[in-house]
């Protein structure tokens, strides 16, 4: 993607000279005549780099760079001024401004300048990055240790080596497939905060949390007048990963008409904002996860296969919860711990009954459902022994441990088998068939009349095989 500047300077020609010579050299560039129209300008093309002059017609170029630096610290700001003005260029300095040059200059100098201060632009973008990374952005976050989770830690490992060695960098796309809730954004991160791209942004979008319209948009930017609230041109998430990571998470909501532009994207390495003729190359990473079955959805056409073999060149796939053991217990300890410290209760731990509860249980939303469940047990705790009245965990997920060697990994659940079993089954499988039908499948509200998060609702769906009337 070429570099950006606005170039303010009142006298045109000298403009002119400027905008030709850096557009041989591959920037794109921009032209105001005035702080007034250069401001205006700034809303609307958010440039890498602004060169202004300090003479200009209204504003001087200095009330320019401390007003424009309010509204954008982070912004680059080189300062020309006429021969002789050292203390002008001290006080653009001082202002805000990254570097100076002096009138008349050559265009080769000017360029000089000009990549300096990119550079320093590009090394504090790389510092920010590294100072907001968090420590969930590793592998040692994902708790577990029983055979499923260490085979999928283990993968995650090979690749991450594996990729080190790859000369060009042009890394390949990988599909994080798992129930929800059950750690793919962790996967994600940790492929990136200890890949050879951590240096770079990790830029995450929920699929399923915007409409299609609003999607693209996000994804893939826009120009100014490319629609109705179009006011300002806007860089997409895409744009903005580069030299990164773009992790799309639940993929598989994607509309039809946004695949196609991803499959371009993961194909010529290009994105084209809404509303701009112009392709611009980008050089990213793409890390997707899915909790829905992918296959399924290409042979009903819902979605589109060349996209999903460009997405799952290396494909990697989380255990549910239930499938994990002792680990159940792990993670637990860890966010009893984790909530207990953070509401200031400490000594809080978990009666062995509760922890049989616990390993009893389905877990249909896996670690998220655990999560937010402990911390409402946290908040409410008022004794320091936890008990499996305090749990909250539905009698309908609920089950027996199998006794013997190796009970904490296999293990059998009520709704699988028993004399009572079918009868809880038929009458929640009834309930949400027809709390569906009175919301006219609006999962929020089915969610909210059931008690029940979006995520629980949906695991519900897809276990009784529910399908949205045509």
């Amino acid at each position: 993607m070429p570099n950006s500047i606005l170039i303010i300077e009142d006298e045109e020609m000298l403009a002119d000279n400027i905008r030709i010579h850096l557009e041989r050299h591959q920037w794109e560039t921009h032209v105001a005549h005035s702080a007034e129209d250069g401001l205006r300008m700034l809303e609307e093309i958010h440039p890498d780099i602004v060169l202004t002059d300090y003479m200009l017609p209204g504003k001087t170029g200095l009330e320019f760079i401390r007003k424009a630096l309010a509204t954008d610290a982070q912004l680059k700001l080189v300062m020309m001024t006429g021969e002789g003005n050292t203390q002008l260029a001290v006080e653009a300095m001082k202002a805000g401004a990254c570097d100076y040059i002096t009138k008349p200059m050559s265009l080769a100098e000017l360029k000089i300048v000009l990549e300096k201060a990119l550079g320093h632009a590009q090394v504090e973008k790389a510092l920010s990055v590294f100072q907001r990374r968090q420590s969930r952005g590793s592998l040692d976050a994902i708790i577990g240790e029983s055979p499923p989770m260490v085979a999928a830690k283990t993968k995650v490992r090979q690749v991450l080596e594996a990729e080190k060695r790859i000369r060009d960098n042009d890394l390949p796309a990988i599909l994080i497939s798992g129930e929800t809730g059950t750690g793919k954004e962790l996967v994600a991160r940790a492929l990136h905060f200890e890949g050879v791209r951590n240096n770079w942004p990790f830029i995450e979008i929920n699929c399923a949390s915007l409409p299609p319209n609003l999607l693209e948009s996000e994804l893939f930017g826009h120009e100014r007048g490319a629609f109705t609230d179009a006011k300002d041109r806007r860089i997409g998430l895409v744009e903005a990963a580069e030299g990164g990571t773009l992790f799309l998470d639940e993929i598989g909501e994607v509309d039809l008409s946004i695949q196609s532009k991803l499959l371009k994207l993961l194909e010529e390495k290009t994105v084209r904002r809404i509303g701009s003729v112009r392709d611009r190359k980008v050089n990213i990473r793409i890390v997707s996860a899915t909790n829905r079955d992918l296959e399924k959805m290409v042979l009903e056409g819902s979605f589109r296969s060349d996209l999903y073999y460009r997405l799952r060149v290396i494909t990697l796939t989380m255990p549910p919860l239930r499938d994990t053991g002792i680990d159940v217990l792990h993670i637990a300890r860890f966010y009893l711990q984790n909530h207990a410290s953070r509401y200031g209760k400490k000594g809080l731990h978990f009666n062995s009954e509760a922890e049989q509860a616990m390993l009893n249980y389905n877990w249909p939303g896996n670690v998220r459902e655990m999560r937010n469940m402990l911390e409402q047990v946290v908040l409410l705790a008022q004794h320091d022994a936890i008990g499996p009245e305090q749990l909250m965990l539905s009698s309908c997920q609920s089950g027996t441990a199998v006794q013997g060697e190796n009970d904490l990994n296999r293990r059998t659940f009520s709704l699988e088998g028993g004399s009572s079993s079918p009868r809880i089954a038929n009458v929640e499988q009834d309930m949400v068939a027809k709390t569906l039908e009175k919301t006219d499948w609006n999962i929020s509200k089915s969610a909210k009349l059931l008690g029940l998060s979006r995520d629980m609702l949906r695991y519900r769906i897809e276990k009784y095989q529910f399908a949205r009337p045509n």
